[in-house]
């Protein structure tokens, strides 16, 4: 395992061959985000190594993240806040269309801002500890970290104003079924599952694995004459690539296993 230095507080960064693991290290909080906290994850995502080849981001304790911490709030005007929201979009847009796929560990809490910044993860794991909220409405306040353009195409627009007027809160269980995570894992197997995830993830070809988070979204989200055209271009892209006519080369000549039935 290589170590990567981190502002102390703030992030957990260690390696794992091909996987960069990223932690937010607030235990004693709930890895509630604070601006610390922001700063160094857009400096981590900002400075991926070149070998790295996906990342599993995970909370350091019992939760995932409870959160925006709140403490901060109080000391912002309408301005402020406007730049504040602004400055955590930024940064989960260079999570959500980094270099490199992520797969987040969800356990605990996954509340508020912690959700939102779930949300920007391609392959989400929960162990049954995992619930999600978004108690905004209480709080009265609103989601300012591209959760209103996320969370929706994840669970529906009317799941998320029901959380938010409401207070509801879902489980793990629930939450598999729904759209929260891909993954539902027993507690104190969700770390090994998330870097499995990454390992196969890293392994693939890298041109492949930039065109799925960041060609198959907005392929999704245009019209679809548009989106064929991404498409068709994307898949000559793809294929043409040195790597893809290696690996073709390897399944034509059994070099390479098939797809089997899961078990």
């Amino acid at each position: 395992m290589d170590g990567i230095s981190s502002p102390p507080g703030t992030l957990a960064i260690e390696r794992r061959g091909p996987v960069l693991l990223v932690g937010l290290n607030r235990a004693h909080k709930r890895n509630a985000i604070n601006d610390e906290t922001i700063a160094a994850l857009d400096e981590c995502f900002s400075t991926i190594p070149a070998d790295v080849g996906s990342v599993v981001l995970h909370g350091v304790g019992s939760h995932f993240s409870a959160g925006l911490d709140l403490g901060e709030l109080t000391e912002r005007d309408v301005t402020a806040g406007l730049f504040h929201s602004q400055g955590w979009r930024r940064c989960f847009e260079k999570i959500e269309f980094g270099r490199v796929p992520v797969v987040a560990l969800l356990k605990g809490a996954v509340i508020g801002g912690g959700l939102e910044l779930a949300a920007t993860a391609h392959v989400r794991v929960a162990e049954r500890s995992a619930f999600y909220a978004l108690p905004e409405g209480q709080r009265g306040i609103f989601v300012g970290g591209g959760g209103s353009v996320r969370l929706p195409r994840l669970i529906g627009v009317h799941r998320m104003a029901d959380m938010m007027l409401t207070g509801r809160s879902y489980g793990a269980a629930e939450g598999v079924a729904l759209g929260f995570s891909q993954y539902l894992v027993e507690e104190g197997e969700g770390f090994a599952k998330a870097l499995a995830l990454a390992e196969t993830i890293a392994a693939n070809a890298p041109l492949t694995n930039f065109a799925v988070i960041q060609a198959l979204p907005r392929i999704a989200e245009s019209d679809p004459r548009v989106g064929y055209l991404m498409e068709s271009l994307m898949s000559a892209i793809a294929q043409g690539d040195g790597e893809a006519k290696a690996r073709v080369a390897a399944f034509l000549e059994k070099r390479a296993g098939k797809v089997t039935r899961p078990d």
